[in-house]
């Protein structure tokens, strides 16, 4: 079959411009506060970006469930709403029919009971849930827009397969978490083309889930560098002593920027880091193009997404912090992503690369797996180059 691309797509909401895009949504689980509640119950009820009421401009119009958690809500949407939970894909997919029959689709693979394997790794299904939708494309004969939430796969095997199928069958692709789109104080937007230095992120909590949230915190601004992406060409993990060793050392560089980086949290436990946390982490991450940068894990220090950077010609670092410092609304940071998740959805275009995604996939993969290994990798594999959007589509407020 030759390759499909979105004309279909864009020709039917055209045809139909005030229908409200047909989502199926698949999901690992749906309990209260899981991906799926605060991604799908935004789409089902509505939602505030930039603190600001919208109703939803999609309809969830089916559901998978690949496992039915204790306290599931799935159920009780889906009679509240008038969606129809299907017992596979391909019929979420086909609404039971023989052909694809929803305009979209989402895929939130977080949350559930998988293993863990030994790297720390939780091994979410994402890869094998996107070859279910993937075949009912090929078989339809057509594609329309698919968002993956978070990280493509724990493998980079796998994740590259992914990315390249999509590419392959023409595939309006995004994927991601809510993190590089959330408020960030203050604001900061990079301009395009800047020189850069070096960059420091610094994040907490477990090395997977948050981990790549960290480097999605690093790779959304260092992506805006003069040159554009040119993909990462070594990783090296350190933990414990040796975190604050290299900090002293060989990466003297890091430390203001560090500085700068935790003067911006609001979450910030009174002392040193050194004396705060039990069990440091750095991802130290060499990119293609020459620049370093930083990825501290700081357990008991910080709750908090934070960034700095040194860009050329300026004495003193960049630095934010991102997410609302003041909540006020249970997490609002994914205002931002649902809305930009129902932009691929009603205009078939993503709004920033899925190759961010790839390659923040691929650098905590291979991170993790120099944690495992207690060794620097080269990683020629990453060699993953794009040009980021002019717009960067976080939240305003």
């Amino acid at each position: 079959m030759s390759p499909v691309n979105r004309r279909h797509f864009l020709l039917s909401l055209a045809a139909a411009p005030n229908r409200k895009p047909a989502v199926a949504a698949i999901v690992t689980e749906y309990r209260y506060y899981s991906h799926a509640d605060v991604i799908c119950g935004r789409l089902l009820e509505g939602y505030s970006p930039n603190n600001r009421r919208v109703e939803p401009r999609t309809r969830i119009v089916s559901m998978y469930t690949d496992q039915i958690a204790e306290k599931d809500m799935s159920r009780g949407l889906a009679a509240k709403h008038g969606f129809r939970i299907y017992p596979t894909i391909a019929e979420a997919l086909t609404l039971g029919g023989d052909k694809l029959a929803v305009d979209a689709v989402l895929l939130v693979g977080e949350h559930g009971q998988y293993p863990t394997n030994e790297k720390s790794q939780k091994l979410y299904p994402r890869f094998e849930l996107y070859q279910r939708i993937v075949d009912v494309f090929r078989k339809s004969g057509r594609v329309v827009p698919l968002f993956s939430d978070k990280h493509l796969s724990y493998s980079w095997t796998k994740a590259k397969m992914m990315y390249d199928q999509a590419r392959a069958l023409k595939i309006p692709f995004m994927a991601g978490s809510s993190i590089p789109v959330t408020v960030r104080v203050p604001e900061l937007e990079i301009p395009l083309d800047t020189p850069i230095r070096h960059a420091v992120a610094v994040g907490y909590g477990d090395l997977d889930a948050y981990g790549f949230h960290t480097l999605e915190t690093l790779q959304c601004m260092i992506e805006r560098r003069q040159g554009g992406e040119t993909g990462v060409a070594a990783v090296e993990t350190l933990q414990g002593p040796a975190v604050w060793q290299w900090r002293d050392g060989a990466g003297r560089w890091s430390a203001p920027l560090l500085d700068a980086a935790l003067r911006r949290s609001p979450k910030t436990r009174p002392g040193r880091p050194e004396d705060n946390v039990k069990n440091p982490v750095v991802f130290l991450v060499t990119y293609r193009d020459g620049l370093q940068a930083a990825v501290y894990m700081l357990n008991g220090h910080v709750q908090s997404f934070l960034f700095a950077a040194q860009l050329a010609g300026r004495r003193d670092p960049v630095s934010s912090h991102f997410g609302l410092v003041d909540q006020g609304r249970p997490l609002p940071h994914f205002d931002g992503l649902v809305h930009c998740i129902e932009e691929l959805f009603v205009s078939g275009r993503p709004v920033y690369p899925v190759e961010r995604t790839l390659l923040t996939t691929g650098t905590l993969s291979f991170a993790l797996e120099s944690r495992y290994q207690k060794k620097r990798l080269v990683t020629p594999d990453l060699n993953v180059t794009y040009r980021p959007p002019k717009d960067c589509f976080f939240q305003r407020a």
